[in-house]
């Protein structure tokens, strides 16, 4: 039976379907989102890992869905986080080419105001094996707010002075690297080694582009939450920067992954 899944120090793991739990959480009381939906990539692919080819499939979660089906997906659950989510909290959504534009029709359609279009680039991305077109090695993390009616938006937090501080004493822009460890240290286009040395989720972020993010746009005692926790590196980065979290994942072996990783923190 899924249910609440650990509860300790204001770190809340939930074992259960999103669309069914987050009905269940009280309105309006998060500051802020982050989520990494499945971007319906599993379709019998290959990529290549450490020199490998292997198979880009993730799981059944992340099969190949028909255009209007991924709309309604995501049209679904941004309706649901929209009902949590304070009237100046923001979400960030994080995406590949093949679903930012999805998501991105999905949240204006459900009455969010985007802000910004980070775009992320990774420094180790695995290359293009069929040779028919560029490398990819970027992803689109959308930040936006609630429109409040069709000429008011929400006024959200943004720590402009943070980031500016963290970027030499200029203004931070929209695209971001960060800088990669040895090559020793990594398995993947994205997460050091180290972040993984628990166990491995197949679109785990790295610790740092979740830091930033919170630091970004939330205060400490804020509450985050994330509708897919995966191996719960939202929930990791938050509580290293004193924050609340609500984290809900339908795999019981990730959310056993994300305690292990807090239990690394203490």
């Amino acid at each position: 039976m899924r249910k609440l899944f650990y509860s300790e120090n204001d770190f809340t793991l939930y074992h259960d379907d999103t669309f069914k739990r987050l009905p269940k959480l009280e309105s309006k009381t998060v500051d802020m989102i982050f989520a990494d939906p499945p971007y319906f990539l599993s379709s019998g692919g290959i990529s290549c890992s450490s020199g490998k080819q292997v198979s880009v499939d993730k799981g059944e979660w992340d099969k190949s869905l028909e255009i209007n089906e991924r709309l309604k997906y995501h049209r679904k659950w941004i309706r649901q986080c929209r009902e949590l989510l304070k009237d100046d909290g923001t979400i960030w959504i994080s995406a590949t080419l093949h679903s930012v534009y999805t998501i991105g029709v999905a949240l204006e359609m459900e009455g969010f105001s985007i802000i910004n279009n980070i775009i992320w680039q990774k420094t180790n991305p695995s290359p293009n094996l069929a040779c028919r077109c560029f490398t990819h090695s970027t992803e689109t993390i959308i930040w936006a707010r609630k429109q409040l009616t069709p000429k008011k938006k929400g006024n959200h937090t943004f720590n402009y002075s943070l980031m500016k501080e963290e970027n030499g004493g200029k203004q931070m822009k929209d695209v971001w690297q960060f800088e990669a460890l040895e090559p020793e240290f990594y398995v993947s286009a994205c997460t050091p080694k180290l972040e993984k040395k628990e166990g491995k989720h197949p679109t785990q972020k790295p610790l740092g582009l979740l830091k930033r993010i919170i630091e970004a746009s939330t205060h400490e005692g804020d509450l985050i939450l994330d509708p897919f926790n995966g191996s719960g590196t939202t929930g990791i980065a938050a509580k290293m920067l004193n924050r609340k979290y609500i984290g809900i994942e339908q795999e019981q072996k990730y959310l056993e992954l994300t305690i292990r990783r807090l239990e690394g923190l203490k």
